[in-house]
């Protein structure tokens, strides 16, 4: 059981890792196109991609005849339309919230959902260790230290992205609420196609995207849709069907940590043109985040008799 629970918190992991790495992608992406066209065809490229890999293993399946396993299909269809509503909201809050706020108030309040998801899931009955919510609020206190490089001044796009923390919390407990008895490739194929349905028609109708845009930011697409998109989330819907979902908010709040860094190696090597160069504070925010995900992993009895971590 605790290997498992440790293979999972390492797919998220990785997710955190190729989310955090599509920083400088989005950054170059938005130099072509508005936030709703490249969130829309990133999130379609992200459908097709998952699509072809559910054909493929539907194909390797019946040539193996290996049973494919059971799920519960309806229940399955239900979780990708929530979860892609729940994205669709995130995504283009957090993407217009950032032409009217700071990058580093976005990373701040996006990342509050490490607080949000333990505080929702009271609401769900879901029981948290003590350890736990020390991790959180630790977290919390790295994520102001890396991120935060002003005084603290709620403007209308802080409101947004504080919208998109709020989606990002519905999404992680859709996730943790219906991975038991579903399909995560399945799921996320659903997911990206409604949600880039949904941006794609709002890019149509208010930015007018052009074959031109496309091409020019071709590379931070594929990149978006192919990896951010295809493999991450599902990565995360996969990851979480093992983890405590206030655990896997924790680790997947790695993401601005290794966003940070990214982008400073972009900027050394010349594909980024602003100073992204670490100071002092954001590297001791990276050590305080690095703290609060190992602490919520060690073994609960090392702090006290009674109590575990559970789903």
């Amino acid at each position: 059981m605790k290997k498992t629970a440790t293979l999972h918190s390492l797919l998220l992991l990785l997710a955190a890792f190729i989310w955090g790495m599509a920083f400088v992608s989005q950054t170059k992406g938005m130099d072509y196109m508005g936030p709703l066209t490249f969130n829309g065809v990133r999130c379609l490229i992200g459908a097709l991609t998952l699509s072809l890999f559910l054909f493929c293993r539907k194909q390797v399946r019946g040539k193996s005849h290996i049973p494919a396993p059971s799920i519960d299909l309806k229940v399955t269809i239900k979780a990708g339309v929530l979860c892609g509503l729940a994205l669709t909201i995130a995504s283009t809050l957090q993407q217009i919230g950032l032409a009217y706020t700071t990058v580093g108030k976005a990373g701040f309040i996006t990342t509050l959902y490490i607080i949000f998801v333990p505080i929702a899931g009271i609401f769900f009955r879901k029981k948290v260790a003590g350890i736990v919510w020390i991790g959180a609020l630790l977290a919390a206190v790295g994520m102001y230290l890396l991120c935060m490089t002003e005084g603290l001044q709620l403007s209308t796009g802080d409101l947004l992205v504080f919208g998109c923390a709020v989606a990002f919390t519905a999404h992680i407990m859709i996730v943790d609420h219906f991975s038991p008895w579903t399909d995560g490739v399945m799921v996320s194929a659903i997911q990206f196609t409604i949600a880039g349905s949904i941006c794609t028609l709002g890019a149509l109708i208010l930015e007018h995207p052009t074959w031109a845009q496309l091409q020019g930011g071709l590379g931070a697409l594929l990149y978006a849709g192919v990896l951010s998109c295809g493999v991450a989330y599902t990565l995360q819907i996969v990851g979480q069907k093992g983890v405590n979902p206030t655990v896997a908010a924790l680790i997947m709040s790695l993401e601005s940590v290794i966003a940070t860094v990214s982008g400073w190696v972009a900027y050394r090597i010349g594909m980024l043109s602003t100073d992204q160069t670490l100071t002092g504070r954001q590297i001791a925010g990276c050590v305080v985040v690095f703290a609060a995900v190992v602490l919520v992993q060690l073994p609960v009895d090392l702090f006290c008799k009674k109590g575990s971590l559970q789903k």
